[in-house]
């Protein structure tokens, strides 16, 4: 939604309000997209693509936007399988009220899950208009063209819109109707630029927190001073004292409205609330901690002692622990929401990657059924599985309930640093062992807390144990991009240096050695080709290299970095990536997210951390949180393996899970110091020294 202001009557659920990238306001009531005033059966056409008597296509997808430009790459696989210009599509998105159920935007699943429905969808339509032409000029179907927009044939001509009328067409998904192979893709698989990209360089996009209602008050809540600590009192006095300002106490819950944002926040400050905090872990002791609360099973036990005698007979072993600390996602637009509340229905705009899964939260909420409730989810400043949870928009409903106005509720960024949840933390613990012909003979791993993904060695080894052992979190956690193989690959790919050093083998050529996978072996090989890596280093220079496989997805990275060792300055020199994600949708964009995710993972390696004691963040501003600068980024190559032969994968998390390692392993070569934290150097080498 483009629009900063929402009249009264577009808000309703009769309506629905959007403007074209022209800045053209269209009104679409309800019954203009669907008759029966319910969503049409998701197996039917109606409920994925409608024609529009002037031509253009309205796509509904469950997806949202967060920066990954889907918005694009489904728009362009729908005008591919519906000859069409991408310009003539416009994409709904993440509306509860008008889009499919969808489970949500994550793991990478928009791309192979929801490209080939909606192509489905698109072919079934241009058979469906093939079928509609030939009935009405009595005609064989056969002669029948739907291409470019138009059907032709018996010598007429009708556009698609002339031909459909708007009217919705019901008939059920073909689920044998033929798709384009990527071999003849012509808008697919091309560099489609970023649908309404202009306006969000030009300043024109409105986020939810740039978003504005008639009649809308600002809301701000009462925050506990740390994890698990409980309110004991409250005096509210001062803040009701304030012009303009109504407060809300519902038991433990107690927020304000006001006519202005800092309003607002000073009256929150006059809140006298007395608390009881509860005794919690600290950052110096959690990885202990997570491993005494770990949640212990007795599953493959025989496989265990297999793997535990094989490494007792070997003479090459490597056997280590790992440490991961908990991070932030860091968004661009911290949690935000505007609710209102009409005849007893709500509607809420937010930023979230589940639109239906926050509508359940509210529903859940305020004990009224979800059909009551609509949530709209406008294109977001970024998430990385940071916003699965719907906490702004159920506080910004209480809010809005209570006083009977609009409320607008934007947490700030000390807010989403205490109070969204983080990457887990984690503890991992390898041990490995090879014959001195550098077969891999024992692969034992273990991870507490962090998660499974990525949690499979890639490699091929006689006797394997993995196992993933759930902890209680002092922290907040949950789903951030890539997940757990952040943690799970660092720690696959340090122990394969480890090896390889031990064995005095080349690293690339000890992986190939060790790899079945021949689009793995692809990625590592077309990686070290454009990186160079068999050229000469300079004196102090390292080069390293790592790889994964995840999301059905493979990555390839090799770095090479500087260390002075007169000054101790470590400097990551330059960046080579191979992706390899199946048939390619849109370069551009693929190299972008390839590009964005090697970056967030770049902080993640080096310096982020969250800092806690007692409960309580202790950095939580972007100013003692450390994330990539400008300067902190390298010369970065990317090589894209376009596998047309294979289907898209999606691209957004997989090339965040092998910089890491990289880094590691190049710092290792420069230094002799092997590094066993993430992130690796914080405070600098000495540190981890």
């Amino acid at each position: 939604m483009d629009n900063p202001n929402i009249t009264a009557h577009t808000v309703t659920r009769r309506n629905f309000f959007k403007l074209l990238g022209g800045g053209v306001a269209i009104i679409l009531t309800w019954s203009d997209l669907f008759a029966t005033g319910e969503i049409a059966d998701d197996k039917s056409i109606a409920a994925w693509i409608h024609i529009q008597e002037n031509g253009k296509i309205t796509v509904f997808t469950g997806k949202v936007e967060v920066g990954q430009n889907i918005r694009t790459s489904l728009a362009q696989v729908v005008a591919e399988e519906l000859s069409v210009p991408v310009n003539d599509i416009e994409m709904i998105m993440g509306d509860t009220m008008l889009t499919p159920y969808d489970r949500g935007t994550y793991g990478s699943l928009t791309t192979p899950t929801m490209g080939p429905q909606l192509r489905k969808a698109a072919a079934s339509l241009k058979d469906a208009l093939a079928d509609m032409a030939a009935a009405e000029w009595k005609t064989d179907k056969q002669s029948v063209k739907v291409k470019d927009g138009k059907v032709t044939g018996a010598g007429q001509t009708l556009s698609y819109g002339e031909l459909t009328k708007g009217k919705k067409i019901t008939i059920p998904l073909n689920d044998k109707v033929t798709l384009t192979p990527a071999e003849q893709w012509t808008v697919a698989g091309t560099a489609v630029p970023k649908i309404n990209g202009k306006n969000f360089v030009s300043g024109k996009h409105k986020y939810v927190s740039d978003m504005a209602v008639p009649g809308m008050v600002y809301g701000k809540i009462l925050r506990a001073p740390s994890y698990g600590a409980s309110l004991v009192t409250a005096n509210v006095d001062k803040a009701k004292a304030s012009p303009g300002v109504t407060v809300v106490q519902e038991k433990n819950f107690i927020g304000v409205t006001a006519p202005d944002p800092q309003t607002a926040a000073n009256a929150i400050a006059r809140i006298d609330a007395q608390w009881t905090p509860s005794p919690q872990p600290s950052k110096a002791n959690i990885f202990a901690y997570l491993k005494d609360n770990a949640r212990q099973n007795d599953s493959g036990k025989s496989a265990k002692e297999a793997a535990e005698k094989a490494f007792a007979a070997s003479t090459i072993q490597v056997k280590q622990n790992f440490e991961v600390q908990y991070i932030a996602h860091v968004p661009l637009e911290p949690r935000a929401a505007i609710a209102i509340w009409e005849n007893g229905e709500l509607t809420v705009w937010t930023g979230t990657q589940r639109p239906f899964g926050v509508q359940e939260e509210l529903a859940s909420a305020f004990s009224i059924p979800k059909e009551k409730i609509r949530v709209i989810m406008p294109d977001t400043g970024s998430a990385y599985g940071g916003k699965h949870s719907g906490e702004a928009a159920v506080e910004a409903a209480k809010l809005a309930k209570a006083v009977g106005k609009p409320v607008k509720l934007v947490w700030t960024r000390e807010e989403e640093f205490k109070w969204a949840y983080l990457r887990p933390g984690g503890l991992v613990e390898v041990a490995a062992s090879a014959n001195k012909d550098g077969s891999i003979t024992s692969w034992e791993f273990h991870n507490y807390n962090s998660g499974n993904a990525g949690i499979d060695t890639p490699y091929e080894a006689a006797n394997t144990h993995i196992q993933f052992h759930p902890s209680n979190t002092p922290l907040k956690q949950g789903s951030y991009r890539g997940l757990a193989a952040t943690a799970n690959i660092f720690a696959i790919e340090s122990v394969m240096d480890d090896l390889a050093r031990k064995l005095k083998r080349d690293p690339l050529e000890f992986r190939l050695s060790n790899l079945k996978d021949e689009r793995l072996k692809n990625v590592l090989q077309s990686a070290a080709t454009k990186f160079g890596w068999k050229k000469e280093k300079k004196a102090g220079h390292g080069y390293g290299i790592a790889c994964g496989f995840v999301k059905n997805s493979y990555i390839a990275t090799c770095v090479e970095v500087m260390h002075d060792k007169a000054t101790e300055e470590l400097k990551v020199i330059r960046i080579t990536a191979a992706y390899d994600c199946g048939a390619i949708v849109n370069p551009l964009h693929l190299e972008s997210q390839t590009l964005g995710a090697i970056l967030q993972g770049l902080g993640g390696a080096l310096f982020e951390e969250i800092d806690f004691m007692d409960g309580k963040i202790l950095n939580a501003s972007l100013s003692s949180y450390r994330v990539p600068r400008f300067t902190d980024i390298p010369p970065l190559d990317i090589v894209l393996i376009n596998r047309k032969d294979l289907p898209s994968a999606g691209a957004g998390e997989t090339p965040i899970v092998a910089i890491a390692p990289a880094i590691r392993n190049a710092i290792l070569d420069a230094t002799g110091i092997k590094l066993y934290t993430l992130p690796l150097i914080p405070q600098g080498l000495k540190t981890n020294s």
